[in-house]
């Protein structure tokens, strides 16, 4: 009755006394209503749209208009949101009693498979006495694992061309459930911010004048929006950019990217150290993700030492509000019940995310917004600018990074090219992407592996020094294995830094484990839209060495990024075969670029160019790994040492070769 608009009334009407002493039954009394007129529905209906939580003074002006008491106006909202609640539960429910007639069905038929004599899935034998049950059903898995590799996404794209390696961290059994009230409220909420956000244009978004990077007026979000998810700690700086383009995806297809952690974790390998789903309360309806609701871990990075990872646990919730239309929201959420709360100190993730419009022409409109709140005392003072400035984690680098990257699957299915087939194509490009995996590691130290930090009395504070001790697994290096870092800023533009650094001639005197001497080209394979954009086999420059050089760069508007690591000459000539990559042990080194501000952000003096506007520059991470073994197996100090010397000659080299070019 309350969800129809009816209000029940304390007064009765027509109601006679009560019978005494058990007499006669008195006539039933009738309990009078008031229903709201359809103007009015219509207008709590329309405000509800823009403003589920409507605050005191709202309610006050809606009770004035439609002439309702504040009490009638605040239950009306309350049954509102109540029946909001229970229409997305429906649907999940809905979803779980699918899979489960689903999963049932498939008892079923794997009971009837092994009755027969041949398995219908695998081909094995199922007689008796010959294969026993647990036998038979990790056959039976292992060709469903088979059969889902086989599987494409909604573009055509193979799986086993793409996923590379396993990003998800298992899901932590012994936490507390989460309340799913309480997370539908906050998803409701962030949703409505999400959707005004990507919608409104100036005061509340201001617009670069050079740049043209569109970030928020602070002052005017804190007076349109009411914070979702508290007030700011103490120290916390706001950060928040947009920014909208077109990418070569389907809107489904993106997706369901963005609602599986692994997937998204491959999709932005520079922005993402790792992601996990935590708990899944709603996987959407009639397979659109429409109400797909979600918990989630993610460590974010920008590749530099100088950045700390930030660890986000948060709310992921997709909705489909027209067709070919979707709009996927994140927001923080408390993280206090997570198996490490201390991973989540640093960071707080405000309603972000996209907006997808699915155009038609295998095209999709994509309004991407990041908003954060994090702790400035955790970042080097060099970084800084670089991160309120909204290069670090902002919106224009995961649009770029999506548009390269949507390219690049494309370029995966298309033909045999410069010598090599498809398949040696794949298996290049999976061992070149396992390689920048290794490197943006050893740069950030996410959780992905555990390195130790090391103190090391002639590293500055802009120096990481790291290790960890490698067993022997497939593609790892046996030993004890040492990473070395830094971040300086150059005079310089990120491109004329990139096509410098790319060429291998030119820096065959700054690589500090290079062999010398020429290094032609063996493969060359297209990475991406750009000249630059590709993943190269190099000889060495010295005979029967048995030593190639793999290296993957690529450059857009979120970076650039060249990496390089010796292989075993036979190991490269497997996998341009198409044989299998995951064997190959690399240790890599190489740079990353970021778009950096101008020299007066970091102390010096400020340059400037012909038109008199402050002269660009950018902010060079170079880092490198080696396998160290002292005496007996173990780490001494003069090694590392040795490291620390060697990496601050390299950038001493560069940072002469970029003076010359400037001047």
């Amino acid at each position: 009755m309350e969800e129809d608009g009816y209000e029940s009334s304390d007064s009765f009407e027509g109601a006679p006394p009560p019978a005494d002493n058990g007499g006669p039954p008195t006539k039933k009394k009738n309990k009078k209503f008031r229903r709201h007129t359809p103007h009015q529905i219509q207008e709590l209906e329309s405000f509800f749209k823009d403003y589920p939580h409507p605050d005191e003074r709202q309610r006050r002006e809606l009770s004035m208009r439609l002439g309702l008491e504040k009490k009638q106006i605040k239950f009306w909202f309350q049954n509102r949101r109540t029946q909001m609640k229970a229409q997305i539960e429906r649907h999940g429910n809905g979803i779980l009693k699918q899979e489960n007639d689903q999963l049932r069905a498939e008892n079923v038929f794997l009971k009837q498979a092994l009755g027969s004599h041949m398995c219908n899935n695998c081909g094995g034998p199922v007689m008796p006495g010959e294969m026993s049950f647990e036998l038979h059903q990790l056959r039976i898995e292992n060709a469903r694992l088979k059969d889902e590799v086989s599987n494409t996404l909604p573009m055509g794209f193979e799986l086993d061309g793409w996923g590379l390696m396993p990003l998800v961290k298992p899901c932590v059994s012994n936490e507390t459930p989460y309340d799913r009230p309480a997370l539908v409220d906050v998803a409701l909420a962030a949703m409505d911010e999400l959707l005004k956000m990507a919608q409104m244009c100036s005061p509340l978004w201001i617009k670069g004048m050079h740049d043209g990077l569109e970030t928020l007026n602070v002052a005017e979000y804190e007076r349109i929006f009411p914070s979702c998810i508290g007030i700011k700690p103490r120290g916390y700086t706001v950060e928040a950019t947009r920014e909208t383009a077109l990418v070569p995806l389907h809107g489904l297809a993106l997706v369901e990217t963005l609602m599986d952690a692994n997937r998204w974790a491959d999709m932005f390998p520079c922005l993402i150290a790792r992601a996990a789903t935590v708990d899944v309360l709603s996987n959407g309806t009639g397979g659109t993700r429409d109400n797909a609701l979600q918990v989630m871990d993610a460590e974010f990075q920008v590749l530099s030492p100088l950045v700390p990872i930030r660890g986000v646990r948060f709310v992921r919730f997709c909705k489909q509000y027209s067709d070919g239309a979707w709009a996927v929201v994140d927001v923080s959420i408390d993280p206090s019940n997570a198996w490490n709360p201390q991973m989540f100190a640093n960071c707080r993730r405000l309603p972000s995310g996209c907006v997808i419009q699915d155009m038609g022409n295998k095209y999709t409109k994509v309004t991407w917004v990041e908003h954060s709140e994090y702790d400035e005392s955790t970042v080097h003072h060099v970084l800084r600018p670089l991160l309120g400035s909204g290069f670090g984690f902002g919106a224009q680098r995961w649009i770029a990074t999506l548009q390269r990257q949507c390219h690049q699957l494309t370029l995966l299915m298309s033909p045999a090219i410069n010598g090599i087939t498809a398949a040696g194509r794949k298996s290049v490009l999976r061992l070149a992407r396992r390689m920048t995996y290794n490197f943006n590691d050893g740069i950030c130290a996410s959780n992905v592996r555990k390195w130790g930090k090391l103190n090391v009395g002639n590293a500055g504070e802009d120096v990481r020094v790291m290790v960890r001790k490698d067993e022997n697994y497939p593609g790892e290096a046996c030993g004890v294995v040492l990473s070395a870092a830094t971040s300086v800023w150059m005079p310089i533009t990120q491109q004329r830094l990139f096509d410098f650094l790319r060429d291998v001639g030119m820096r065959c005197h700054l690589d500090i484990l290079s062999n010398g001497g020429s290094t032609p080209a063996i493969v060359d394979v297209a990475n991406g839209p750009g000249q630059g954009d590709c993943v190269t086999l190099f000889s060495s420059g010295l005979a029967k060495s048995g030593v190639i050089i793999l290296q993957e760069t690529w450059s857009d508007a979120s970076g650039a990024l060249i990496v390089y690591a010796p292989v075993d000459e036979l190991s490269a000539s497997l996998v341009m075969n198409g044989g299998d990559s995951s064997h190959v042990v690399m240790l890599p080194s190489g740079f990353s670029i970021l778009p950096g501000g101008s020299p007066s952000y970091h102390g010096a003096e400020r340059q400037s160019n012909s038109n008199g506007r402050p002269s660009s520059g950018c902010l060079l991470t170079t880092g490198f790994q080696i396998l160290v073994n002292g005496p007996g197996g173990k780490l001494t100090v003069e090694s590392v040492e040795t490291v620390i010397k060697l990496l601050l000659s390299q950038v001493q080299k560069i940072k002469a070769d970029i003076a010359g070019a400037v001047k």
